[in-house]
Formats: C-alpha cells, structure tokens, sequence
C-alpha cells in the first residue's frame, strides 16, 4: 500500500540580491495514513517552506522541485494550478502559525468556515452552516452556533485556534499540516490544542504533518520524526528512537536543552548549542553542522554529508558511523 503522502529529494531555492538561498534541500519523508510526522528544529530550518512547497503556497520568486512528490496517488509536480486549487482545503489543509493573521478580519467566522465547503461540494449554505457549527462543536466551542456571527476579533487567541482547526476539517481532508498551532497560546491553552488534534486525527483518521520546534509537543503527538537543520533532514526515526536514542549531534544537542521530569534538578543547568546557524546562501560544502559540532574533524569541511539510513525508515545524516555516533551520546567517543 503506498503512503498518503511521498516527498521524496524536495528542494526550495529563493533568489536573493546575495545570491541563491537554498531554504530546502533534499528532503524526503511519507506521511500514512493516520499517522503523525513531525517536522522539528530551529526558527528556519525549512520546515515551515517544506510544507508550503507540498501545498504549493511558495511565493512566486521561489523555485520548487522534487524527485517525487505524491499525494494520495496523485502526482503533485505535474499539477495544473487549478487543479492544486481543487486539492487545497478539499483534501489536503493546512493549520497555519497564527490564526489572528491567517483569519480575514473583514469577514464573519461564519462565513469564512463555509467558504471552502461551498468552493469544492454541491451544497447549500444551510448545509454548510450546518457542519460549521457541527465542527466548531467538535473542536470544544461552546454556543457554536453563535459564534458564527462573531468576527476573528471577537474570539481570544486560544478559541481563535479551534476556529483553524475547524476550518481545516470542513471538507473532512485526508492530510492536515498543523504549522506551528500552539506557538502563540499559553501552556494549558497548548495542551488542549493538541489533545484535540490527536483526539481528532484518531477519529478521522487522518494523516498529520505536525511542524514545530519544540520537543515537548513532538513527544505528545508525533509517530514520527524528521529533524532539520539549515533545510535539511539531518535524522529521522520514530519519536521513541528519536528520544532514546538519538544519533545526529545535532538532535543530541537539542535533547540536552530539555529538562527531564525526575532527573533534572532545580538550578542545575541545561545544554545549549554553541555557535549560530550558517548561512544557506551560496555553495554549500561539506557538513552544514560542523562549525557546531563537538565532535567535528577535516574531513567535515569537504566531504559530502548523504543520509545514511540504518533500518527501515531509520537514518542520519553524519559522516561518523551510528556507532561512534552512540558513543559520543554516552560521552564515551572522540573523533
């Protein structure tokens, strides 16, 4: 059975007076059905790009292209514009980062959640009235009905939220890319959201593209990992090997960031990453982590870094084999 979702050696280069920002490079993962794949790692990194790239939302000075690029047996790459349009919000949508922004102000929630449903079905706005207030119900809106009234304003930024979630469900779409859905909401705000998400895809069956940077929300709601670092995946895995065994320096160094529930003590101080993201601008040569790493040596400057993969769906992208990789998340290696 093929995956819901193949994206397979995706690239996003944007042309800038500096030269050609190569934003995604080579990134490739698949999506199941009613599975979560979380993208994660630093303000960026692509991951937000990646996901605009499969929706085909890319600005038009950025240039896209792909390997593959599948979505439930359709190819993506040979797409008509308004076929893409006949695809976006009907089965694939997309939860963007900040819903005050992505919401119109000038139109009511009501109509704004009816928009879709009456752009790709045959129906009346009485029926599309009809599922607005259902899913706004559904995502834990009280006097849903009500609500339909109210302008984005209205709402605060948590109800705000539920208000994407519901408009990314109106045509019941067998992918959601949820970028970012609790950035800007408190903590217990933050853990409704996602206890809602999860709850959601498991009753809709739905496969989830989860973009974050925070390791907490991956551990929550994430089947698997894809971790990347200046564009590129630099390791990925399930999220239990991810946790318990990673293998990038790069994902090690994030891990030590965390604190851990029963082993880290109060003022005892946390890992950081030491240096600051280069620049993916120009020519790019040889490992992209290496001005980072701890575990860096010459041939780092001009070899070329491949995804390894070790296993089934299992890889890292590392010039160090997965051994010494372990031993050095043990403190036990040196290079």
């Amino acid at each position: 059975m093929s995956a819901l979702l193949d994206v397979r050696s995706l690239y996003v280069d944007i042309p800038l007076p500096a030269g050609m920002l190569h934003a995604v490079r080579d990134v490739s993962f698949k999506v199941e059905q009613g599975q979560t794949v979380s993208l994660v790692g630093e303000s960026g990194c692509g991951k937000s790009l990646t996901a605009l790239a499969i929706m085909d939302l890319l600005p038009r000075v950025a240039d896209h292209w792909a390997e593959r690029l599948e979505f439930d047996g359709q190819d993506l790459s040979k797409t008509t514009e308004r076929q893409m349009a006949d695809i976006r919000g009907n089965k694939m949508a997309m939860i963007f980062q900040e819903p005050m922004t992505s919401l119109n102000p000038c139109y009511t929630i009501g109509n704004q959640l009816e928009e879709a449903l009456l752009r790709h079905r045959s129906i009346s706005r009485a029926e599309a009235r009809e599922r607005a207030v259902y899913l706004l119900d559904k995502v834990g809106i009280t006097a849903a009905a009500s609500r339909l009234q109210q302008y984005p304003h209205q709402l605060s930024g948590g109800l705000r939220q539920r208000v994407m979630i519901a408009m990314g469900l109106m045509c019941g779409p067998p992918l959601i890319i949820a970028d970012e859905p609790t950035t800007a909401l408190d903590v217990t705000i933050q853990a409704q959201i996602l206890a809602l998400l999860r709850s959601l895809q498991q009753e809709f069956n739905m496969g989830m593209i989860m973009i974050t940077h925070d390791l907490g929300v991956v551990a929550r709601v994430a089947d698997r990992v894809e971790v990347m670092y200046c564009g590129q995946v630099v390791e990925e895995g399930s999220a239990g090997e991810i946790f318990e065994a990673p293998l990038h320096p790069y994902t090690q160094g994030l891990l030590e960031c965390i604190p851990i529930p029963g082993k880290t003590t109060s003022g005892e101080h946390l890992g950081s990453i030491p240096g600051v993201v280069p620049t993916p601008i120009g020519k790019i040569d040889g490992c992209i982590y290496r001005n980072r790493c701890p575990h860096t040596f010459t041939d780092c400057a001009t070899e070329t870094v491949a995804l390894k993969t070790i296993s089934d769906g299992r890889g890292y992208r590392c010039l160090l084999s997965a051994e010494q990789c372990r031993k050095n998340l043990q403190g036990g290696g040196s290079t």
